[in-house]
């Protein structure tokens, strides 16, 4: 049974360890961050997403999948992390969203509140890869001047969406992406600037 695959071997430190990892994301966008955490997680989950996940969502979480997930991705966290599912998307406490390529509009996602902003949807977007594709400059707290990154093409609307989001300070949405043993963070404190090709 797909529930029957391995969690964190030591949740107490592996989760730390990940959590530590997750928080460097979001102070220094755009640098990759590795998360080497050992475990075997459902074939429609990385093994970053996957630490991730266990780190982060709990009882009192609720999530939201994307709908191209195999079911026993929902199985599988179900039975390690307790965490409930929503197909409403603006309630989400996180969302896991399994390609990058098909990510939904921002404006899919709850932004906060002006008396609660930090209760927005936090973002889980997984990609082959974070090393190529479109060039994006990023600029903002955590970064010196400016970074350069590449990652797997977005949907045209995203990073048009994104500069709302900056825009919408302190509301807004805060997105991690994952490949392989990756992560990038990319909070909404971060202006992008999208290089043309």
């Amino acid at each position: 049974m797909i529930t029957k695959l391995p969690g964190l071997p030591d949740i107490v430190h592996n989760s730390q360890r990940t959590f530590t990892h997750l928080l460097n994301a979001l102070s220094y966008p755009g640098k990759q961050q590795k998360i080497d955490a050992k475990l075997t997680p459902p074939s429609d989950l990385n093994i970053a997403c996957a630490a991730a996940c266990l780190t982060m969502l709990d009882l009192e979480t609720k999530v939201w999948l994307s709908s191209d997930f195999h079911q026993d991705v929902k199985a599988w966290l179900l039975f390690h992390t307790g965490c409930h599912f929503t197909e409403n998307s603006q309630i989400a406490d996180f969302a896991v969203i399994k390609n990058i390529q098909t990510i939904p509009k921002l404006s899919n996602f709850h932004h906060g509140t002006a008396e609660e902003p930090e209760n927005s949807t936090t973002l889980f977007v997984q990609g082959s890869n974070l090393e190529s594709g479109d060039k994006v400059i990023l600029k903002g707290p955590g970064i010196l001047e400016e970074i350069a990154i590449s990652i797997p093409k977005l949907p045209e609307f995203f990073w048009s969406e994104w500069e709302v989001n900056f825009n919408n300070y302190p509301l807004g949405v805060d997105i991690f992406f994952f490949a392989q043993n990756t992560v990038i963070g990319l909070p909404r404190t971060t202006k992008s600037r999208l290089v043309k090709t």
